[in-house]
């Protein structure tokens, strides 16, 4: 089962919808929504900084399971549904600070 806060790889086609890459995503649907679902919740994460407003920023220091090959940025201002079946794995946990810092943001998002 996945897990809010679960970092997970999944398939992002290009434009032209003819290739895709792997891209990481945070899952932050609650565990319940996640047992009952066949969908879950992420947010886009990026390795190219811009440090917005609605971001995060993450380092492997911030995972209590995994690793990141770079610093990298939560959107929470990226919000998507995906269905379980297209994530090909799951490769980090973000600790509870991410978390409740991702909660902060999409907060002020939505106000």
């Amino acid at each position: 089962m996945y897990k809010q806060g679960n970092i997970v790889l999944v398939p992002v086609p290009f434009s032209d919808l003819k290739k895709q890459k792997q891209r990481p995503v945070l899952i932050i649907s609650s565990d319940s929504y996640n047992e009952l679902a066949e969908d879950i919740v992420v947010l886009a994460i990026t390795s190219k900084i811009k440090d917005l407003a609605y971001s995060v920023v993450i380092e492997s220091k911030d995972l209590t399971e995994g690793k990141l090959k770079v610093t990298s940025e939560i959107r929470t201002d990226k919000i998507y549904t995906l269905s379980k079946s297209i994530v090909r794995k799951k490769f980090g946990q973000v600790n509870t600070e991410v978390l409740e810092g991702i909660r902060v943001k999409i907060k002020e998002l939505i106000k």
